[in-house]
């Protein structure tokens, strides 16, 4: 029997997590992200799966302590709003070069600085660029509703440990408050210790049988650091080639395109729907992974459609890898708002006005 209830975005990661099994919760409160740690505590997981919860004193010592979980093969996550995140930004990047299998969870808000608690799409460069030091990526998520806060949850958790990588969910202060209709996943138990030994054969789980596991990302040796990038980068096009997913709305007759993620690709499907009701042939086409970017598929469109327009609740940063896209062979331009600011469909529908112009 599926199990239907209405809820807030947060709280759905919460219950998420635990139905898919997951060893352990690290975090620091921070509006717009703070239901997350407050539903774990309310459901307390540790009284029936045995599922680690607590409150870091930090966001620095939350990521390290996903570090340390990790490590030992656990399934382990943690969640923050865009400051918090910028604490993490040194264990992410220590996360990427010793190749550890996690989650990560940034329910965007405004900045730069402390900004609003109100949602914003301005840490998409910190997200899908790297963030941290060095020469790194994440398999990067944009859920558009509360199902898909649900949902993406395990899905992070698979692909992390599918191919050795942070997983991240960026979504928004909306998303993640915001209450919809969803349906729960299934409640599977934690990992054995003999299934943990199966799905994370490197971890350092204690010598058995076997030589040892080091978990670090140090390497003092130049050339030696070298060949652990060129794996990396081999993993990361690997990822680009096997795990873009994307959703496209009314593209199949579309003259132009809307380029939309996150809360704004919601704000988009009705633009959509007025520009249709005036004559204008638009179409939606919503990243779902940022990283890896759906490039190849904007690329095709960019041969049958005469512009695209970026829409984004920030400066403009998506909109740079949609220009890359389309190598130049269309007009790409941007529409946003900042500082918390949300669009309307209407004003995207004028933006996309003045670009047929």
């Amino acid at each position: 029997m599926e199990e239907i209830k209405l809820m807030k975005g947060n709280e759905v990661l919460a219950h998420a997590a635990v139905r898919c099994g997951a060893d352990g919760y690290f975090g620091y409160p921070i509006t717009p992200q703070s239901e997350v740690l407050e539903t774990l505590t309310e459901i307390k997981p540790w009284e029936t799966s045995g599922m680690v919860v607590l409150q870091a004193e930090s966001e620095v010592a939350a990521v390290n302590m996903v570090y340390g979980g990790s490590a030992v093969g656990k399934r382990v996550f943690t969640s923050t709003s865009s400051p918090g995140l910028s604490l993490m930004c040194e264990g992410m990047s220590y996360l990427a070069g010793a190749e550890l299998p996690c989650l990560l969870v940034n329910v965007g808000r405004g900045g730069p600085g402390l900004g609003t608690i109100q949602a914003s799409q301005a840490d998409y460069y910190q997200c899908i660029k790297g963030g941290g030091h060095g020469d790194y990526r994440m398999f990067v998520l944009a859920p558009n509703s509360v199902q898909e806060m649900n949902d993406f949850v395990e899905l992070g958790f698979d692909v992390a440990f599918k191919y050795r990588i942070p997983s991240m969910i960026l979504t928004d202060g909306v998303i993640g408050q915001m209450m919809e209709k969803v349906k729960l996943s299934p409640i599977k138990p934690r990992w054995t210790e003999e299934q943990m030994l199966q799905n994370a054969p490197w971890a350092a789980s204690g010598r058995k049988n076997r030589s040892n596991n080091i978990i670090t990302s140090v390497e003092l040796e130049a050339s030696n650091l070298e060949d652990h990038n060129y794996k990396l980068q081999a993993k990361y096009k690997e990822i680009e080639q096997n795990e873009v997913r994307l959703e496209e709305f009314m593209t199949e007759d579309a003259e132009y395109i809307l380029v939309a993620y996150g809360i704004s690709s919601r704000i988009c499907a009705k633009t959509v729907e007025l520009a249709r009701a005036e004559g204008i042939k638009v179409g939606l086409l919503r990243p779902i992974t940022l990283f890896p970017f759906p490039t190849k598929r904007i690329a095709e469109l960019a041969k049958t459609v005469k512009a695209m327009l970026a829409v984004e609740l920030s400066a403009g940063q998506m909109v740079d890898d949609v220009k890359l896209a389309v190598e130049c062979k269309i007009p790409v331009e941007h529409y946003g708002r900042l500082g918390g600011m949300l669009h309307t469909p209407n004003e995207v529908l004028d933006a996309l006005k003045k670009l047929i112009k």
